[in-house]
């Protein structure tokens, strides 16, 4: 039974970046797939993300469970405001 490897991106070079490693480290136990999130019809892709609950990329899943070095939360209103975004200096 193979691996199985999905890369979620959005097409852009820090993306390619991840592409590349998990291409490099690859094996032939791995079955690796790449979703460009950024393509339209790409609509396979977009349906995992959510099943996965992934919010942002590049996003690696294997084995259908989101690798450590990739869980990020989501962008939420309170981080923002925590941070200083909307309040006059």
């Amino acid at each position: 039974m193979a691996r199985q490897v999905e890369v979620f991106t959005a097409g852009c070079p820090l993306c390619d970046e991840a592409v590349q490693l998990v291409n490099e480290l690859a094996c032939e136990s791995c079955e690796v797939t790449v979703y460009n999130l950024s393509e339209q019809r790409e609509k396979t892709g977009i349906e995992k993300a959510k099943q996965y609950g992934i919010t942002s990329v590049p996003t690696v899943v294997v084995n259908g469970k989101i690798v450590e070095c990739c869980v990020r939360p989501q962008v939420s209103n309170e981080a923002l405001k925590a941070a200083g975004v909307g309040q006059p200096l």
